[in-house]
């Protein structure tokens, strides 16, 4: 207030009070500063064009990974339209905002002199996590790896952005050399998870063999007699020294020895001691089952025991594990992949495997999101999951042509995993290449509609996973995936004699059909009654510029 309290109206107060309830009470608070790339959709709007040379397909029956060269706030707007609520697992690693490294804000370089290196750092952060919110499924979990420069802020960032969200940083050392510092040396960076509130996200970390614990499997505690649960005094039966079955449980008349040889080998291996004393199996035999892949055969004194032995854990809050270091699983390695590349900084690959397969080691069909994709370490990583498991997980990398590294660093990395380097043997896979572009606003709405719809091609193509060309006419095209066939027919006028040519096509599955219309409802009601095959109607441009509409008004608002 610029005059004194009694100077002003009731109706001013009252207003004065309204705009401090709308203040922030708790939280993070920067000046946000424009940025280019988010003005620029005020006049333009964001598609994507094949760069049809750079596709790679070497995994029939696998999805198709992409690769998307541009500023990622465009990218992300995009994806948007075709992947909103699809990612199982956002990964980025953005520019640390450290005293001696450098980064892009409207075409300059942040330097450590900029006053408002931090709240710059900050908007272009938000702008992208906004975006990217949207992409999650309902059980989706964003993961940021980031170091101490801006961990504090980017957390208060975080539980205000995803406020149903858990916050969880976790420590990881990935320079065990040390970093000097004014006061300490710094060896470690962070990765902070945000995870759906109340949903169980995180899988169970492997352990290695080596590392693995086993104990007998017969119980020989308290109450461990075979009096004192018989549903837990069977067979384990064995074979070539490993468990191959299981055995009904033993009538209370019979009373085995420890080992028994059947006729064709194998041996049945009772709970009973060194002593001769029946005892039970920790499990029942209802049960056991479940956890054959736990249990193995050993002999100890001549005599045939089962052990168990977990092969896996609980994460815990710091990792420390020579995989890790950045140098030696970064830097080393992408030169090998890629010499000469020139690229500073790469993620260690096992950091960032051990993040992804912390969520998704069990989802076998995930797809992941880099949108600050650099060298790729998450494409790469993601593909060696899939190699360990085979897995059918999708990654999809934004790149930023900043410095040309989509094509320096990113697509030749990618490229060299999947034809192998230096002697590893490649993991196929499929890639198609993408770069940002865009159609300008000026017009009126029906004039953007005419010009956009012909150039949303590859973003339909994107959204349905249909990647080889069946059809490909100025006002037809059509394409295929695994699931069935995608249609786009740009003219308006000769609906009908399109359909016929997609008629003519082999498919049992339904017809996902995009057709040009200018308004919300599509075409539907033009659609002959006769036709063979059963059809998905969906308007364009209309989706995509709801989208558009809903994202550019939040960030308008949130601006």
């Amino acid at each position: 207030m610029s005059k004194p309290l009694q100077d002003y109206t009731k109706e001013e107060l009252i207003e004065a009070v309204k705009s401090l309830r709308q203040c922030k009470k708790f939280g993070l608070v920067w000046e946000d500063k424009l940025e280019d790339v988010a003005v620029q959709c005020e006049k333009q709007l964001p598609i994507v064009n094949e760069v049809t040379e750079r596709a790679i397909k070497k995994a029939e029956g696998q999805p198709t990974n992409l690769i998307i060269e541009g500023d990622n706030y465009h990218a992300l707007s995009v994806l948007n339209y075709t992947h909103a609520g699809k990612i199982d697992v956002i990964y980025i690693d953005p520019p640390y905002n450290t005293e001696d490294t450098t980064w892009i804000y409207n075409n300059d370089y942040v330097d450590k002199n900029d006053m408002f290196r931090h709240s710059k750092w900050l908007s272009f952060m938000e702008k992208r996590l906004v975006l990217a919110k949207g992409l999650l499924k309902s059980d989706g979990v964003l993961i940021c790896a980031i170091d101490k420069n801006e961990q504090a802020h980017l957390c208060v960032m975080l539980e205000e952005l995803f406020p149903d969200y858990e916050i969880h940083t976790i420590t990881v050392v990935h320079n065990p050399r040390g970093v000097q510092g004014k006061n300490f040396s710094y060896t470690h960076e962070s990765a902070v998870f945000v995870i759906p509130r109340g949903k169980k996200s995180i899988g169970r970390r492997k352990i290695s063999d080596a590392d693995v614990a086993w104990r007998n499997l017969r119980d020989n505690g308290g109450e461990s007699l075979r009096t004192d649960a018989r549903n837990c005094f069977y067979p384990m039966i064995v074979k070539e020294g490993k468990v191959v079955d299981f055995g009904d449980v033993v009538d209370n008349s019979e009373h085995p020895l420890a080992n028994t040889v059947q006729t064709d080998g194998s041996i049945c291996v009772y709970p009973v001691d060194g002593n001769g004393i029946e005892r039970k199996w920790r499990y029942a035999r209802q049960s056991v089952e479940k956890i054959k892949d736990l249990l193995r055969a050993k002999k100890v004194k001549g005599v045939w025991q089962i052990e168990i032995g977990k092969n896996f854990g609980t994460y815990r809050t710091v990792w420390q594990d020579a995989r890790y270091d950045s140098n030696e699983f970064g830097t080393k390695l992408i030169n090998k992949i890629v010499p000469g590349n020139g690229f500073d900084f790469p993620k260690s690959l096992w950091n960032t495997y051990d993040c992804l397969y912390s969520v998704i080691g069990e989802k076998k069909d995930a797809v992941v999101l880099d949108y600050f994709a650099g060298s790729g370490t998450t494409g790469h990583a993601v593909m060696e999951m899939n190699k360990e498991d085979g897995g059918n997980r999708q990654h999809i990398l934004v790149s930023s042509n900043e410095g040309n590294i989509p094509t320096i660093v990113t697509y030749p990395r990618i490229k060299g995993v999947i034809d192998g380097y230096a002697g590893v043997a490649g993991i196929p896979a499929n890639v198609r290449y993408f770069k940002t572009d865009f159609v300008d606003k000026d017009g009126t709405l029906d004039k953007l509609k005419r010009e956009i719809s012909p150039r949303c091609a590859d973003m339909i193509r994107i959204r349905e996973g249909a990647y080889e060309t069946v059809l490909d006419t100025e006002m037809l095209k059509v394409y295929a995936n695994q699931r069935g066939l995608t249609a786009v027919v740009f003219d308006r006028f000769e609906l009908e004699k399109y359909l016929a040519e997609i008629e003519k096509l082999e498919t049992d599955a339904p017809i996902h059909l995009y057709v040009f219309s200018y308004d919300k409802d599509g075409r539907a009601d033009e659609m002959p009654d006769d036709l063979k095959h059963e059809y998905i109607n969906q308007p364009i441009p209309e989706g995509v510029l709801e989208v558009y509409s809903r994202i550019f008004k939040e960030r308008g608002k949130n601006a």
